[in-house]
């Protein structure tokens, strides 16, 4: 991308046709891969993101009135303006639709005793696919809490952020999501991928070049949008819960593969394919970081397929569109492949050697064209630096 085509440029632009000024400064966060990982996040396990090219910005300035202003500029270059709001007045379900997230920020911090009660003008560009299951919303999200901390003067360190960040999209925009994606915009570093154990912090930053493999990890936008904010992902997480209560565990992390099928005989029926996705799929992010660390990146491929298929049968988060993918990226000779994110649409990833990159695109095209699906999206997801201020 030109700088005069990056969405930090777009927002600033943007920002002085509507403000006829100078934005105080320009700051974006990136959407996300999970190489693998998922649901395992509010369970208190491992996860392994790498943040991708594709961002978020948000030109921002202060202002003394208290009004928080945001406007959106789209595809088309038109804007649209959400009504304004008045920081001190913020409190869950006053605001509706994309506006809550932003305004849920300025309400998380202003709930954390953050002088961001003067309000502020902010204006948003990006090129995140939306509904694509590649973190869109917390990339908006960590964007606009960088802008309003900076115009703030106050330094935070960067899992505090990602913590506050969760409590907007819980607790102001009311979807039930874990803390990885606001952690990978956050954290994540260019040329690896993020290994994160929700439960201590820690985390570890795992050299992912794929290129120098030969493979590229393939992304396909099946174009099924997705969202959070239903009952699909809040139920998955509500039985996850109970079932850690049955177990008498604080969180199904505690579960260890060894001990699976001795736990799975003490649980409801309709429990046992939650907790059996959950446990095996860490155990899984722990094999792949002890593969990458040793530099055999092609050999994680059969974990990949395996995280899929646990999503699949066990979790039952994917929907016609991810398997084709899936399927059809495999015939081709993709090394692994999965869905990616929440589930219920969004999109799949492929771990696909550089020289099969052609037939595997043309496999997946074709396999949605006979059965009439959407055409889908697909780029190659390059692991890229994570949040910061741009200008």
């Amino acid at each position: 991308m030109t700088q005069a085509t990056t969405p930090a440029a777009k927002a600033a632009e943007a920002f002085q046709r509507l403000h006829g000024r100078a934005p105080e400064g320009v700051w974006s966060a990136p959407g996300r891969v999970n190489l693998i990982g998922e649901h395992t996040d509010y369970n208190d396990g491992f996860v392994l993101p790498f943040a991708l090219p594709h961002r978020i910005a948000v030109a921002a300035s202060p202002r003394a009135d208290g009004v928080l202003t945001v406007s959106t500029l789209g595809d088309d270059g038109g804007v649209q303006d959400a009504d304004p709001v008045v920081v001190a007045d913020l409190v869950p379900g006053i605001v509706t639709g994309w506006a809550a997230y932003p305004s849920g920020v300025a309400w998380a911090l202003r709930e954390q005793g953050i002088g961001v009660s003067g309000g502020a003008d902010l204006v948003i560009a990006g090129d995140v696919p939306a509904g694509a299951g590649l973190s869109s919303s917390h990339a908006l999200e960590c964007a606009v809490a960088l802008a309003l901390l900076d115009l703030a003067g106050v330094d935070a360190e960067r899992p505090d952020i990602a913590r506050w960040v969760q409590r907007s999209e819980n607790a102001f925009v009311g979807a039930p999501t874990g803390i990885l994606d606001q952690t990978a915009s956050l954290c994540c570093v260019e040329a690896h991928a993020l290994f994160y154990d929700v439960r201590s912090g820690k985390s570890e930053q795992i050299p992912f070049d794929a290129a120098a493999s030969g493979l590229e990890v393939l992304v396909i936008d099946t174009r099924a949008s997705h969202s959070h904010v239903d009952g699909g992902y809040g139920a998955r997480r509500a039985g996850c819960e109970r079932a850690a209560g049955i177990l008498g565990v604080p969180a199904l992390r505690d579960v260890d593969i060894a001990e699976l099928d001795d736990a799975l005989v003490r649980l409801p029926e309709e429990l046992r394919p939650l907790v059996r996705h959950v446990v095996t799929e860490n155990d899984r992010v722990l094999r792949t970081v002890d593969l990458l660390r040793a530099g055999k990146l092609a050999d994680i491929g059969p974990l990949v397929s395996a995280s899929h298929a646990s999503l699949r049968d066990d979790y039952r988060v994917s929907c016609l569109e991810l398997d084709v993918a899936v399927d059809s990226a495999m015939a081709a000779g993709a090394l692994g492949a999965r869905m990616i994110g929440g589930g219920f649409g969004g999109s799949a990833i492929a771990l696909v050697p550089v020289e099969r990159h052609d037939a595997v695109e043309q496999s997946v095209l074709a396999g949605f064209s006979s059965r009439s699906l959407t055409r889908p999206r697909l780029f190659t997801a390059v692991p890229s630096a994570g949040a910061g201020r741009d200008r």
